[in-house]
């Protein structure tokens, strides 16, 4: 099966990604699954009061993704929503912890990339408004 890889969609949607964050794929998803599909103030309400210590760097990276849509695009922050969150695994730091009798334990400690789209429905809904006008001038 071809995966397609999605690009945002130019006008809409911006995306931030963080990559190499120390924390486990699993629990990270804990917390995206929470806010997928959430306006970005809701968003920020929820991972302030997430108990969660993968909040933190998520929320940094929302905060990021929504900066990048008002200086790159000029959208409006109560616009957006979150369309797409995902949470990949990363390389695992290897380590090895000295123990007794000179022996050593290997530590594991896995990392995550996390990537963040943000679109804005208002543009969207104009843009699809712009097209059912163009559609009833053809007809």
């Amino acid at each position: 099966m071809e995966k397609k890889n999605r690009k945002p969609n130019q006008y809409t949607e911006v995306a931030a990604s963080s990559q190499h964050i120390c924390i486990s794929a699993h629990k990270a998803r804990r917390v995206i699954d929470q806010i997928r599909g959430r306006s970005y103030e809701e968003t920020l309400m929820i991972l302030e009061l997430m108990p969660y210590r993968a909040c933190y760097d998520i929320l940094k990276l929302v905060y990021s993704a929504a900066a990048n849509a008002n200086h790159n695009k000029g959208l409006n922050e109560t616009s957006l929503i979150i369309s797409k969150a995902e949470v990949n695994e990363g390389t695992t730091v290897k380590k090895l912890k000295p123990r007794a009798r000179g022996r050593g334990y290997p530590i594991r400690r896995s990392t995550c990339h996390i990537t963040i789209v943000l679109k804005d429905i208002s543009v969207d809904e104009q843009l699809e408004r712009d097209k059912r006008k163009k559609q009833l001038r053809n007809i």
